[in-house]
């Protein structure tokens, strides 16, 4: 079990045993803010069916879009790690930003500017009122660990994120890296 922080910038691995717990089965989370009143994050390893061209006609590119929680999952959100070019996001750690000026950062992805990998699009959220996200860990429903690669995590893969993850906590989660994400299933 990792002692790492709940921070903002920091992971939530879903534990094994989440598998009934079907948003978060499998998950990862980027929490982007924890605070006094509650903990903000984003499913980063869940892509969806669409592209954001499919939920916004005026964005010319293909970029996936990813499951990002349960909550408000009507809404578009993004985490992006080019500062320079989107204004007015939040820092959720050194060079990775939650938001930021939507029309410009259409216009910035049309003339391509932005890159796949300079950003990660979201319909929904995960948020967690205060001191929900502590029971859940105390549960163990979660790991939190260090988020190594800081701003480089939107080029990260997302099929095979939450296994290797599972792999790098070593010990008992072996055995679980590659069961079936349904047990029923084997």
């Amino acid at each position: 079990m990792s002692s790492t922080k709940i921070i903002k910038g920091n992971l939530l691995i879903a534990e094994p045993s989440s598998v009934y717990d079907q948003p978060f089965n499998r998950s990862i989370v980027l929490l982007t803010e924890y605070n006094e009143d509650g903990t903000v994050g984003f499913i980063i390893n869940k892509p969806l069916d669409y592209s954001i061209n499919d939920l916004i006609p005026t964005i010319i590119a293909e970029f996936s879009v990813f499951y990002g929680g349960p909550v408000s999952p009507e809404n578009v959100y993004f985490i992006h790690n080019v500062p320079e070019i989107i204004d007015d996001g939040i820092e959720i750690s050194p060079g990775l930003f939650w938001g930021g000026n939507f029309e410009n950062t259409i216009a910035e992805i049309n003339n391509g500017t932005i890159k796949k990998d300079n950003i990660r699009f979201f319909l929904g959220y995960s948020g967690w009122e205060i001191e929900q996200l502590e029971d859940e860990i105390s549960f163990k429903y979660w790991v939190v660990v260090e988020n190594k690669y800081q701003n480089d995590i939107l080029s990260k893969e997302a099929n095979d994120f939450w296994k290797e993850k599972i792999q790098e906590l070593g010990g008992d989660y072996l055995l679980w890296a590659n069961a079936p994400e349904n047990p029923f299933w084997n």
